[in-house]
């Protein structure tokens, strides 16, 4: 009897997580399609495919529902951060870690749908100024906060020379992100391939340790 109460528990649950992710997908949708004034509760539980209370049961209303979705971006830059850690620790050849660091960088930032969201986000920031205020501390600022510190280590084991390890980072960001971002930002989708952005990558790479490496 305890195992059957036990696994009808975790069967709601594992339903609960399943609505609840549907209803967040379905958000994304019409946010993107129609922007956050243009979109509503009863279309966001049509497309999901649930009740309208089902909604309102996970998110109390549209604006919590838009946060939650915005702010799941950031996950993907902790994730990245502990990778700018982990690659940048220990490393015996620098130019090749950092260029393969480079180009997961680029690679990740300039996806399809966290470009959607950011362009969406930037165009309701006067709406939702703590929100885009929380997204920058937690996705960009994070990275390059991450960056800067293992660069303060790397030129501490004297593969860098910088003087300003947050300046550094920060040129190191417009280095690769620079120019796919702006071009996404304005012109949506028609971006670059991922063969140019790895080519991007590489020579934001190479121009960096012209200035920051060792000689």
């Amino acid at each position: 009897m305890t195992e059957q109460v036990t696994a009808e528990r975790r069967d709601g649950e594992s339903r609960s997580a399943r609505k609840r992710r549907a209803i967040m997908e379905a958000a994304t949708t019409l946010f993107l399609r129609n922007g956050y004034l243009g979109t509503s509760m009863d279309e966001v539980a049509a497309l999901a495919a649930v009740s309208k209370q089902t909604v309102y049961k996970h998110f109390a209303d549209k604006e919590r529902l838009f946060t939650d979705i915005v702010l799941g971006v950031t996950d993907m830059a902790g994730e990245f951060v502990e990778d700018v850690t982990r690659t940048l620790r220990d490393t015996d050849d620098l130019e090749k870690d950092l260029g393969a660091l480079a180009r997961r960088y680029v690679i990740s930032v300039v996806r399809p749908p966290v470009l959607q969201l950011r362009r969406l986000l930037v165009g309701e920031a006067a709406r939702f100024p703590e929100l885009a205020r929380t997204y920058h501390e937690r996705a960009p600022e994070r990275t390059v906060a991450a960056l800067a510190a293992s660069f303060q280590r790397l030129a501490g084991r004297g593969l860098l020379r910088l003087d300003d390890p947050l300046l550094a980072a920060n040129h190191f960001a417009y280095l690769i992100l620079g120019m796919p971002l702006n071009r996404a930002m304005f012109r949506g989708d028609d971006g670059f391939t991922r063969a140019e952005l790895e080519h991007l990558a590489d020579e934001g790479v190479r121009v960096f340790l012209a200035a920051y490496g060792r000689r």
